[in-house]
């Protein structure tokens, strides 16, 4: 099984050679805003559970609808 494509290389290549595993450094260099930067986003904690939950979708962690507010943020972080 190939690996498969991903939008920005560079972006990928230094999260795996962070440690990133294949899977979250494939996910991360294919999001929208790939290699871009932003502003500072709110830390998880003072988002809502209902938006902490959407963001676990986006990027496909499962057993999210079982997840409490506090097991959301380990997920986020540990993903």
């Amino acid at each position: 099984m190939g690996r498969p494509s991903i939008k920005n290389e560079d972006q990928y290549e230094a999260l795996r050679d962070k440690g990133y595993s294949q899977e979250k450094a494939a996910r991360i260099a294919n999001s929208e805003n790939s290699g871009k930067r932003g502003g500072r986003s709110k830390a998880y904690e003072k988002r809502t559970k209902e938006a902490l939950y959407e963001q676990a979708k986006k990027i496909g962690i499962d057993g999210r609808s079982k997840m409490n507010k506090e097991e959301l943020i380990e997920a986020l972080r540990n993903d």
